[in-house]
């Protein structure tokens, strides 16, 4: 049985790191084993021109603890006033690495969002041509579509309509969460891969709800069926490398979470790739660890993998792994797998 697996150090294609103090604290959280991460740009007021870019990834850098290496790779919020022509400079620039669609009121600070496509396609238009990646939150927004069926709808609706008129984009469907979404990625022609995350692979929605309600494990999208969490594991597991890595590692502090109105987001940084280990353990493919979490995305867009290597350890007794982080802002509880964890990163 392997007890020790070394890898090309893992990106992560899919991160919150928020702003001010709570991004002082979470960024070392991902930076003591991710490379890169793709950042999301969700902030208030978002990211939306290249110069919001630059200011971002300013602090970001400025954040990171001296003696750690991390390098965000930055992309601009989509809204239906976005210039084409900034997007592309920005590309040009070297600055940004994908644009990011939500539709608006999808998620957590999603309002500036994208109501009707129709308004957004010359920037849409301009990406296909200069090969920049449209990375699309997936789901639709309807009042009258229930939350598990959102992401089926919007794959019929909005996303394949979106694909047939504009061949050449390319997408990356992030955090998908249904045997629909798998099935769409695998099978689809053209130009199109997604992220899959690290709690979507652990939990299913009878862990937010059964036994009373679990507002550590409420995500956006919501955690599906058992059946749906299956399909994913498969599709991870698969060595597909239309599938790789994205956490959405979502920070929010415990008031926001344990509230009458809870924040949507599970905190995932601090132990992902002993989580990952642990699943892949259990599918008996470990070794396609690697594939999911270093080189299938960094080939999605177009880098070249990391040289630096991690190496984990199965230990014979459970790995501890802090309840919460302390921030500026309040407490931020890192995710629960709900049960033991024997897999660890050896320290750097």
């Amino acid at each position: 049985m392997t007890q020790r697996l070394t890898l090309r150090r893992p990106d992560d294609w899919h991160l919150h790191l928020r702003d001010g103090a709570m991004l002082r604290a979470v960024l070392p959280e991902t930076a003591r084993h991710f490379a890169r991460a793709i950042i999301m740009p969700n902030l208030v007021p978002p990211v939306v021109t290249g110069a919001d870019a630059t200011a971002y990834r300013a602090r970001i850098m400025a954040a990171l603890p001296k003696g750690m290496t991390f390098s965000p790779l930055m992309t601009l919020y989509l809204t239906e006033s976005t210039d084409p022509h900034d997007v592309a400079a920005a590309h040009a620039a070297g600055l940004v690495t994908a644009v990011k669609l939500y539709p608006a009121g999808a998620t957590t600070n999603s309002a500036s969002g994208v109501r009707d496509l129709a308004r957004v396609r010359p920037v849409l238009e301009t990406m296909a041509e200069i090969g920049l990646p449209l990375c699309i939150h997936g789901e639709v927004t309807h009042a009258e579509v229930d939350i598990f069926d959102r992401e089926k709808v919007f794959l019929d609706t909005v996303l394949e309509p979106l694909r047939r008129d504009i061949p050449n984009l390319k997408v990356t469907l992030e955090h998908v969460t249904t045997r629909d979404g798998i099935d769409y990625v695998r099978e689809a022609s053209g130009d199109i891969g997604a992220t899959i995350t690290t709690h979507h692979l652990m939990i299913n929605r009878n862990h937010i709800l059964v036994g009373g309600i679990k507002p550590h494990y409420y995500c956006l999208p919501v955690a599906k069926r058992a059946t749906h969490q299956e399909a994913l594991r498969k599709a991870a597991t698969s060595g597909n490398p239309r599938f790789f890595l994205g956490t959405d590692s979502a920070p929010h502090t415990d008031d926001n979470k344990e509230s009458a109105c809870g924040c949507a987001g599970c905190f995932t940084a601090t132990n992902t790739m002993a989580c990952l280990a642990h699943v892949f353990e259990e599918e008996g493919a470990l070794d396609k660890l690697e594939g999911f979490t270093s080189l299938f995305g960094p080939a999605r867009y177009g880098l070249a993998p990391n040289d630096a290597t991690i190496t984990l350890v199965k230990e014979e007794a459970p790995v501890t792994y802090p309840a919460r982080i302390e921030t500026g802002d309040g407490p931020v509880t890192v995710f629960d797998p709900g049960h033991p964890l024997f897999w660890r990163v050896l320290d750097q």
